[in-house]
């Protein structure tokens, strides 16, 4: 699953090299807006006629990328930095099969390590049922529920939560590196 999706992370990062040099922030708004601009992107790289990329930047998939990765302070990823600085990398190994299995080896380890930052923590593993257990009479029934315990506990819960501050998500911001002009491909 982690190569696979490092494969299309190269993909990406291939097919979109140089985008943040195209990318013109708007502030005439009370929210800044930000442009992309397609023709001085395939222009710089040199594919105005491919109808795959052109069809690529003006769906509704990249819109939304580029709303999401255009503002320059933001949390970066494992993209950002594969963007800006993996690809001489990534055009070095373009011909040689054993490097390129090796770099996508090395990000699914990356994105493992991303979804799974601890992974001392061991699952404790629940054991199988005996031979014959479901026959045993010993069983205790289930405990009825008090429904007036169970209504104090909602109550108080959300009596709590009012006043509680809205949760944020602890994402740490920083500048996204712009990576070599477009030009350069």
């Amino acid at each position: 699953d982690k190569e696979v999706r490092a494969i299309f992370l190269r993909l990406f990062a291939q097919l979109f090299q140089g985008y943040r040099s195209c990318l013109q922030l708007i502030r005439i708004h009370a929210e800044p807006v930000i442009h992309f601009h397609k023709a001085a992107f395939l222009g710089q790289r040199g594919l105005i006629e491919n109808d795959f990329l052109t069809k690529v930047l003006n769906g509704m998939a990249f819109a939304g990328f580029v709303s999401e990765r255009g503002p320059p302070f933001r949390a970066c990823d494992l993209f950002d930095e594969l963007v800006a600085f993996e690809v001489e990398r990534i055009k070095a190994e373009e011909g040689n099969a054993p490097k390129v299995i090796k770099h996508v080896r090395e990000l699914a380890e990356q994105l493992f390590k991303n979804e799974n930052p601890n992974p001392h923590i061991a699952f404790q593993k629940v054991p199988r049922p005996t031979e014959g257990s479901h026959l045993r009479v010993h069983i205790l029934p289930f405990p009825r529920i008090n429904e007036c315990r169970v209504q104090e506990l909602l109550q108080e819960g959300l009596t709590r939560s009012q006043g509680a501050p809205p949760a944020t998500r602890g994402d740490k911001k920083c500048v996204v590196p712009a990576g070599p002009p477009v030009g350069m491909f």
